[in-house]
Protein backbone atom coordinates (compact mmCIF):
# COMPACT_ATOMS: atom_id res chain seq x y z
CA UNK A 1 0.00 0.00 0.00
CA UNK A 2 1.39 3.03 -1.12
CA UNK A 3 0.16 5.90 0.82
CA UNK A 4 1.29 9.43 0.19
CA UNK A 5 2.97 11.49 3.08
CA UNK A 6 1.80 14.67 1.53
CA UNK A 7 1.04 17.77 4.63
CA UNK A 8 -0.06 20.55 2.07
CA UNK A 9 -1.57 21.37 -1.62
CA UNK A 10 -0.84 24.47 -3.21
CA UNK A 11 -4.34 25.79 -4.44
CA UNK A 12 -5.58 28.61 -7.73
CA UNK A 13 -5.06 30.78 -4.53
CA UNK A 14 -1.51 30.47 -4.01
CA UNK A 15 -1.46 29.11 -0.63
CA UNK A 16 -1.07 26.01 1.12
CA UNK A 17 -3.79 24.24 2.72
CA UNK A 18 -3.81 20.80 4.75
CA UNK A 19 -4.21 17.90 2.48
CA UNK A 20 -3.31 14.04 3.17
CA UNK A 21 -5.02 10.27 2.58
CA UNK A 22 -8.60 10.17 3.13
CA UNK A 23 -9.29 8.16 6.35
CA UNK A 24 -11.94 5.44 4.83
CA UNK A 25 -9.67 4.78 2.10
CA UNK A 26 -6.68 3.56 3.80
CA UNK A 27 -8.60 1.76 7.27
CA UNK A 28 -11.54 0.27 5.44
CA UNK A 29 -9.46 -1.77 2.81
CA UNK A 30 -6.50 -2.22 5.17
CA UNK A 31 -8.89 -3.81 7.73
CA UNK A 32 -10.22 -6.08 4.61
CA UNK A 33 -6.63 -7.27 3.89
CA UNK A 34 -5.72 -7.86 7.34
CA UNK A 35 -9.28 -9.99 7.68
CA UNK A 36 -8.10 -11.86 4.80
CA UNK A 37 -5.17 -12.90 5.68
CA UNK A 38 -3.02 -10.55 3.58
CA UNK A 39 0.44 -9.08 3.98
CA UNK A 40 0.26 -5.21 3.91
CA UNK A 41 3.18 -3.53 3.61
CA UNK A 42 3.08 0.52 3.99
CA UNK A 43 5.14 2.37 2.18
CA UNK A 44 5.48 6.50 1.63
CA UNK A 45 7.71 8.69 -0.46
CA UNK A 46 10.81 9.46 1.86
CA UNK A 47 9.55 7.20 4.27
CA UNK A 48 7.78 10.38 6.28
CA UNK A 49 4.58 8.99 8.40
CA UNK A 50 1.81 9.55 6.66
CA UNK A 51 -1.09 12.19 7.53
CA UNK A 52 -4.91 11.80 7.26
CA UNK A 53 -6.56 14.83 5.72
CA UNK A 54 -8.23 16.70 8.60
CA UNK A 55 -11.48 17.07 6.33
CA UNK A 56 -12.17 13.57 6.02
CA UNK A 57 -12.18 13.21 9.97
CA UNK A 58 -14.96 15.14 10.11
CA UNK A 59 -18.42 13.21 11.68
CA UNK A 60 -20.34 13.90 8.25
CA UNK A 61 -17.85 11.37 6.80
CA UNK A 62 -18.28 8.81 9.46
CA UNK A 63 -22.11 8.00 9.30
CA UNK A 64 -22.74 4.30 10.39
CA UNK A 65 -23.43 2.65 7.86
CA UNK A 66 -26.95 1.31 7.72
CA UNK A 67 -27.45 5.07 7.89
CA UNK A 68 -26.14 5.77 4.60
CA UNK A 69 -27.54 2.49 3.41
CA UNK A 70 -31.21 3.20 4.38
CA UNK A 71 -30.48 7.20 3.11
CA UNK A 72 -29.48 5.52 -0.46
CA UNK A 73 -32.64 3.17 -0.33
CA UNK A 74 -34.94 6.19 -0.12
CA UNK A 75 -32.86 8.56 -2.52
CA UNK A 76 -32.90 5.40 -5.08
CA UNK A 77 -37.04 5.31 -4.66
CA UNK A 78 -37.52 8.76 -6.69
CA UNK A 79 -34.41 8.23 -8.74
CA UNK A 80 -35.98 6.82 -11.86
CA UNK A 81 -32.97 7.53 -13.77
CA UNK A 82 -29.97 8.33 -12.05
CA UNK A 83 -29.05 10.63 -14.35
CA UNK A 84 -31.82 12.87 -13.19
CA UNK A 85 -30.85 12.89 -9.45
CA UNK A 86 -27.39 15.01 -8.94
CA UNK A 87 -25.79 13.71 -5.55
CA UNK A 88 -23.73 16.48 -4.11
CA UNK A 89 -22.11 16.69 -0.70
CA UNK A 90 -24.66 19.62 0.58
CA UNK A 91 -26.97 16.99 -0.32
CA UNK A 92 -25.66 13.90 1.71
CA UNK A 93 -24.51 16.14 4.67
CA UNK A 94 -26.70 19.40 5.03
CA UNK A 95 -30.43 17.99 4.68
CA UNK A 96 -30.69 15.82 7.65
CA UNK A 97 -31.44 13.03 4.97
CA UNK A 98 -29.22 10.64 6.97
CA UNK A 99 -31.65 10.94 9.69
CA UNK A 100 -33.95 8.62 7.48
CA UNK A 101 -33.74 5.70 9.35
CA UNK A 102 -33.79 6.14 12.09
CA UNK A 103 -37.23 8.78 11.99
CA UNK A 104 -38.43 5.52 9.89
CA UNK A 105 -37.57 3.58 13.47
CA UNK A 106 -39.39 5.52 15.54
CA UNK A 107 -42.58 6.01 13.21
CA UNK A 108 -43.18 2.14 13.00
CA UNK A 109 -42.50 2.10 16.74
CA UNK A 110 -45.40 4.26 17.43
CA UNK A 111 -47.66 1.76 15.68
CA UNK A 112 -47.09 3.26 11.83
CA UNK A 113 -47.26 0.30 9.56
CA UNK A 114 -43.81 -0.14 7.86
CA UNK A 115 -45.23 0.89 4.44
CA UNK A 116 -47.00 3.74 5.33
CA UNK A 117 -43.60 5.07 7.76
CA UNK A 118 -41.85 4.13 4.27
CA UNK A 119 -44.53 6.02 2.40
CA UNK A 120 -43.65 8.87 4.52
CA UNK A 121 -40.24 9.00 4.51
CA UNK A 122 -39.97 8.83 0.94
CA UNK A 123 -42.10 11.15 0.03
CA UNK A 124 -40.38 13.75 2.42
CA UNK A 125 -37.14 12.86 1.04
CA UNK A 126 -37.94 13.74 -2.36
CA UNK A 127 -39.34 16.92 -1.43
CA UNK A 128 -36.35 18.16 0.78
CA UNK A 129 -34.16 16.71 -2.07
CA UNK A 130 -35.89 18.79 -5.31
CA UNK A 131 -36.78 21.90 -2.97
CA UNK A 132 -33.40 21.57 -1.28
CA UNK A 133 -34.98 21.47 2.18
CA UNK A 134 -34.26 20.16 5.84
CA UNK A 135 -36.07 16.74 6.07
CA UNK A 136 -37.54 17.21 9.42
CA UNK A 137 -38.91 20.95 8.02
CA UNK A 138 -40.80 18.68 5.34
CA UNK A 139 -41.59 16.07 7.82
CA UNK A 140 -43.17 18.37 10.27
CA UNK A 141 -45.33 19.65 8.35
CA UNK A 142 -46.91 16.43 6.99
CA UNK A 143 -50.28 15.97 9.76
CA UNK A 144 -49.68 12.13 9.80
CA UNK A 145 -46.07 12.40 10.99
CA UNK A 146 -47.19 15.32 12.92
CA UNK A 147 -49.49 13.23 14.68
CA UNK A 148 -46.89 10.85 16.13
CA UNK A 149 -43.51 13.01 16.21
CA UNK A 150 -43.16 16.46 17.36
CA UNK A 151 -40.45 18.35 15.77
CA UNK A 152 -38.37 18.52 19.28
CA UNK A 153 -38.37 14.02 18.90
CA UNK A 154 -37.30 14.47 14.88
CA UNK A 155 -34.36 17.44 16.40
CA UNK A 156 -33.01 14.61 19.13
CA UNK A 157 -33.19 11.79 16.69
CA UNK A 158 -31.57 13.58 13.97
CA UNK A 159 -29.07 14.74 17.02
CA UNK A 160 -28.29 10.99 17.88
CA UNK A 161 -27.42 10.38 14.25
CA UNK A 162 -24.70 13.37 14.33
CA UNK A 163 -23.44 12.13 17.48
CA UNK A 164 -22.87 8.64 16.16
CA UNK A 165 -21.23 9.78 13.79
CA UNK A 166 -18.66 12.00 15.71
CA UNK A 167 -18.39 8.75 17.80
CA UNK A 168 -17.38 7.10 14.82
CA UNK A 169 -15.41 9.61 13.43
CA UNK A 170 -13.04 9.42 16.82
CA UNK A 171 -13.07 5.42 16.42
CA UNK A 172 -11.56 6.40 12.40
CA UNK A 173 -8.99 8.51 13.80
CA UNK A 174 -7.79 5.78 16.87
CA UNK A 175 -7.73 2.73 14.29
CA UNK A 176 -5.27 4.64 11.72
CA UNK A 177 -3.41 6.21 14.62
CA UNK A 178 -3.24 2.59 16.01
CA UNK A 179 -1.50 1.59 12.83
CA UNK A 180 2.05 0.97 12.60
CA UNK A 181 3.24 0.94 8.95
CA UNK A 182 1.01 4.77 8.80
CA UNK A 183 3.49 5.77 11.34
CA UNK A 184 6.47 4.30 10.76
CA UNK A 185 6.63 3.07 6.89
CA UNK A 186 9.02 1.68 4.75
CA UNK A 187 10.46 4.03 2.55
CA UNK A 188 9.15 3.97 -0.93
CA UNK A 189 12.80 5.40 -2.49
CA UNK A 190 14.51 2.69 -0.83
CA UNK A 191 12.89 -0.45 -1.94
CA UNK A 192 15.12 -2.33 -4.42
CA UNK A 193 14.12 -3.70 -7.77
CA UNK A 194 13.98 -7.23 -6.48
CA UNK A 195 12.08 -6.24 -3.27
CA UNK A 196 9.07 -4.71 -4.96
CA UNK A 197 9.31 -7.67 -7.94
CA UNK A 198 8.55 -9.32 -4.79
CA UNK A 199 5.21 -7.89 -4.25
CA UNK A 200 1.38 -9.60 -5.47
CA UNK A 201 0.13 -6.15 -5.94
CA UNK A 202 0.19 -2.41 -5.01
CA UNK A 203 -2.38 -0.45 -4.20
CA UNK A 204 -2.64 3.52 -3.82
CA UNK A 205 -5.46 5.00 -1.77
CA UNK A 206 -6.53 8.58 -2.13
CA UNK A 207 -7.08 11.53 -0.79
CA UNK A 208 -5.66 14.55 -2.34
CA UNK A 209 -1.76 13.90 -1.35
CA UNK A 210 -1.49 11.73 -3.69
CA UNK A 211 -1.71 14.87 -6.25
CA UNK A 212 1.16 16.44 -4.29
CA UNK A 213 3.99 13.67 -4.08
CA UNK A 214 2.72 10.35 -5.85
CA UNK A 215 2.14 11.75 -9.74
CA UNK A 216 5.66 12.57 -10.96
CA UNK A 217 7.32 10.66 -8.18
CA UNK A 218 10.29 8.62 -10.18
CA UNK A 219 10.06 5.72 -7.39
CA UNK A 220 6.36 5.36 -8.49
CA UNK A 221 7.10 4.84 -12.10
CA UNK A 222 9.82 2.06 -11.35
CA UNK A 223 7.02 0.43 -8.95
CA UNK A 224 4.42 0.54 -11.69
CA UNK A 225 6.83 -0.42 -14.00
CA UNK A 226 7.93 -3.52 -12.43
CA UNK A 227 4.80 -4.97 -11.09
CA UNK A 228 3.09 -4.15 -14.73
CA UNK A 229 5.64 -6.36 -16.71
CA UNK A 230 4.85 -9.48 -14.41
CA UNK A 231 0.94 -8.46 -14.28
CA UNK A 232 0.70 -7.68 -10.66
CA UNK A 233 -2.67 -5.96 -9.62
CA UNK A 234 -2.21 -2.63 -9.76
CA UNK A 235 -4.96 -0.74 -7.95
CA UNK A 236 -5.81 2.57 -6.94
CA UNK A 237 -8.66 4.47 -5.34
CA UNK A 238 -10.47 7.89 -5.82
CA UNK A 239 -7.31 9.91 -6.42
CA UNK A 240 -4.84 7.28 -5.98
CA UNK A 241 -5.08 7.30 -9.77
CA UNK A 242 -3.10 10.09 -9.83
CA UNK A 243 0.03 7.67 -9.42
CA UNK A 244 -0.62 6.08 -12.61
CA UNK A 245 0.72 9.32 -14.26
CA UNK A 246 3.55 8.44 -12.85
CA UNK A 247 4.10 5.93 -15.09
CA UNK A 248 5.94 6.08 -18.21
CA UNK A 249 5.86 4.35 -21.89
CA UNK A 250 5.62 0.64 -22.34
CA UNK A 251 7.34 -1.10 -25.24
CA UNK A 252 5.09 0.50 -27.89
CA UNK A 253 6.07 3.83 -27.05
CA UNK A 254 2.71 4.84 -25.45
CA UNK A 255 1.52 5.68 -21.67
CA UNK A 256 1.83 2.49 -20.01
CA UNK A 257 -1.91 2.76 -19.36
CA UNK A 258 -3.32 4.00 -22.82
CA UNK A 259 -6.37 2.71 -23.92
CA UNK A 260 -6.94 0.79 -20.33
CA UNK A 261 -10.88 1.46 -18.91
CA UNK A 262 -10.75 3.22 -15.50
CA UNK A 263 -12.33 5.17 -13.20
CA UNK A 264 -11.43 7.99 -10.67
CA UNK A 265 -12.53 11.17 -8.03
CA UNK A 266 -14.55 12.78 -10.53
CA UNK A 267 -14.41 16.55 -12.56
CA UNK A 268 -17.90 16.86 -11.33
CA UNK A 269 -17.02 15.70 -7.51
CA UNK A 270 -14.03 17.44 -6.98
CA UNK A 271 -16.01 20.68 -8.16
CA UNK A 272 -18.06 19.52 -5.30
CA UNK A 273 -15.14 19.98 -2.44
CA UNK A 274 -13.25 22.44 -0.81
CA UNK A 275 -10.13 21.80 -2.82
CA UNK A 276 -12.19 21.99 -6.38
CA UNK A 277 -14.03 25.46 -5.08
CA UNK A 278 -10.81 26.96 -3.93
CA UNK A 279 -9.33 26.02 -7.52
CA UNK A 280 -7.70 22.84 -7.75
CA UNK A 281 -4.35 23.44 -10.04
CA UNK A 282 -5.32 20.03 -12.06
CA UNK A 283 -8.48 17.97 -12.26
CA UNK A 284 -7.73 13.89 -12.10
CA UNK A 285 -10.29 13.02 -14.54
CA UNK A 286 -9.24 15.41 -17.30
CA UNK A 287 -5.20 14.70 -17.08
CA UNK A 288 -6.46 10.99 -17.12
CA UNK A 289 -7.71 11.19 -20.19
CA UNK A 290 -5.54 13.12 -21.24
CA UNK A 291 -3.44 10.72 -21.17
CA UNK A 292 -5.27 8.10 -22.66
CA UNK A 293 -7.52 6.28 -20.16
CA UNK A 294 -10.55 5.43 -21.28
CA UNK A 295 -12.76 6.65 -18.05
CA UNK A 296 -15.76 5.57 -17.06
CA UNK A 297 -17.47 6.89 -13.96
CA UNK A 298 -20.84 6.14 -12.27
CA UNK A 299 -24.54 7.12 -13.25
CA UNK A 300 -24.18 9.64 -10.16
CA UNK A 301 -21.45 11.33 -8.48
CA UNK A 302 -20.29 10.32 -4.78
CA UNK A 303 -21.75 6.12 -5.52
CA UNK A 304 -19.48 3.55 -5.74
CA UNK A 305 -17.76 2.46 -8.69
CA UNK A 306 -15.28 -0.01 -9.47
CA UNK A 307 -13.23 -0.85 -12.99
CA UNK A 308 -11.73 -3.93 -13.61
CA UNK A 309 -9.50 -4.15 -16.83
CA UNK A 310 -6.71 -6.90 -17.38
CA UNK A 311 -4.67 -6.57 -14.22
CA UNK A 312 -5.51 -2.68 -13.21
CA UNK A 313 -8.63 -2.18 -10.91
CA UNK A 314 -9.72 1.44 -10.25
CA UNK A 315 -12.18 2.52 -7.82
CA UNK A 316 -14.12 6.57 -8.05
CA UNK A 317 -14.58 7.78 -4.47
CA UNK A 318 -14.94 6.98 -0.96
CA UNK A 319 -18.22 5.17 -1.25
CA UNK A 320 -15.71 2.60 -3.44
CA UNK A 321 -13.39 1.64 -0.55
CA UNK A 322 -14.70 -1.65 0.37
CA UNK A 323 -15.68 -2.91 -3.43
CA UNK A 324 -12.19 -1.74 -3.87
CA UNK A 325 -10.66 -3.92 -1.46
CA UNK A 326 -13.29 -6.82 -2.23
CA UNK A 327 -11.91 -6.55 -6.27
CA UNK A 328 -8.46 -6.78 -5.41
CA UNK A 329 -8.56 -9.67 -2.84
CA UNK A 330 -10.62 -11.83 -5.63
CA UNK A 331 -7.53 -10.89 -8.24
CA UNK A 332 -5.35 -12.17 -5.25
CA UNK A 333 -7.96 -14.93 -5.51
CA UNK A 334 -8.54 -14.96 -1.27
CA UNK A 335 -11.90 -13.94 -1.12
Amino acid sequence: MIVSSARMIPLADGKPHPTGYWPEEVLRPYERFIEAGVEVVIATPHGRSAQPDPWGLEPKFAYPDEAEDFMGSVIRSFADDADNIRITLHHLTELNLIASKRIFSALTAAGLEYATARGLIEAAAKVAWREDRDLLDVLEEDAQVNGVLTRDQLDTLAAEVQADSAAEARKVAEALDSIDGLRHPVDLDTLSDEQIRGFDAVFFPGGHGPMVDLYENPHVARVLDILHAKQAVIAALCHGPAALLAAGNGPDGVWLFDGYKMTAFTDEEEEDTPYGQLGARWYLETELKNRGAVFDDADAPWTSHVIVDRNLITAQNPASSDAAADAILKRLEVL
